[in-house]
């Protein structure tokens, strides 16, 4: 496991899904007043991208990684939501509904990561 990447990647996806959802929602919630689908895709989108960085790298057992960096990344989500939303009583869209959000996201980012390490298992023979 490659806790300090993992550890940046988490950072980072937090970051990213902070900045995309404050840039987008305006724009999906004039459209589409009546659906929160902002937060969902942009962790779908930057877990993605960012779980694929990770994955690559490995060479052995891609799924525990997988699932480990999940499992990381889940943390530094809730560490910095606390740090920077919930401490300091600062209302953002991610936390509106923070039980909501809490269970989306871990449902979330390890299906996309215990899948990503699953499909970097494979091995593709295209003929």
């Amino acid at each position: 496991m490659k806790l300090k990447r993992a550890i940046i990647f988490g950072i980072l996806i937090w970051i990213l899904t902070y900045i995309l959802t404050s840039i987008l929602n305006p724009i999906f919630t004039d459209n589409l007043p009546n659906v929160n689908i902002v937060v969902p895709l942009t962790i779908i989108v930057v877990t993605g991208f960012f779980g694929i960085l990770y994955i690559r790298e490995i060479n052995s057992n891609e799924v525990i990684e997988g699932i480990l960096a999940g499992i990381i990344f889940i943390i530094v989500d809730i560490i910095l939501d606390y740090l920077f939303f919930i401490m300091p009583n600062h209302h953002a869209l991610i936390v509106e509904n923070y039980t909501l959000h809490i269970i989306s996201m871990i449902v979330i980012i390890l299906s996309i990561t215990t899948f990503l390490g699953y499909l970097a298992q494979m091995t593709v023979d295209l003929k």
